[in-house]
């Protein structure tokens, strides 16, 4: 597969389900507990699914061999664990904008923004802190590819995500 079409595949992942959930969460300002799992559980599906479409790019584009593989993929697979936790934070913000989007406080509205900005800081120092780990198992030149790969990758989702999600009104 090529890089092109593993990047179409990942951004129309990124696209389908947030879209969809987040529209249907919107509309449902009264919502049931049922509407609320079926919209928890879409947005886990598509986290999943994009975990392992990201892993095949990079898994493409590093080309690593047998040996660098055999330790990398155990380093990447900690990482991407450490880096779930963090969006944990980043979706439970997301999902709090979206239900109380049209109520929001400017107390709320001063929450979540803090939210997200620590979710950023939280995910920057969190590849600070795998640089010099990636760094022992790879070249210089592909761990810096790795985390190119990474960022650009989060980037797409964030992209879409914003899409998505309506501006905030004064």
């Amino acid at each position: 597969m090529t890089r092109t079409n593993l990047f179409s595949i990942l951004l129309a992942a990124a696209v389908a389900l947030p879209a969809a959930s987040f529209r249907h969460a919107q509309g449902q300002t009264n919502s049931t507990a049922t509407a609320q799992s079926s919209v928890d559980q879409d947005v886990d599906l598509l986290r999943k699914d994009v975990r392992s479409q990201k892993k095949q790019i990079i898994a493409a584009n590093l080309q690593l061999t047998d040996a660098e593989a055999q330790k990398f993929w155990p380093i990447y697979d900690q990482y991407t664990a450490d880096l779930v936790k963090i969006n944990d934070a980043k979706y439970a913000a997301i999902k709090e904008y979206v239900q109380n989007y049209d109520t929001m406080s400017d107390e709320q509205a001063l929450a979540l923004t803090k939210q997200i900005i620590g979710v950023d800081e939280s995910a920057a120092q969190l590849r600070q802190r795998y640089v010099p780990i990636v760094n022992k198992v790879l070249s210089g030149r592909k761990t810096a590819l790795f985390f190119q790969l990474d960022r650009r990758l989060v980037m797409l989702i964030d992209i879409q995500l914003a899409t998505q999600l309506p501006m905030i009104q004064p």
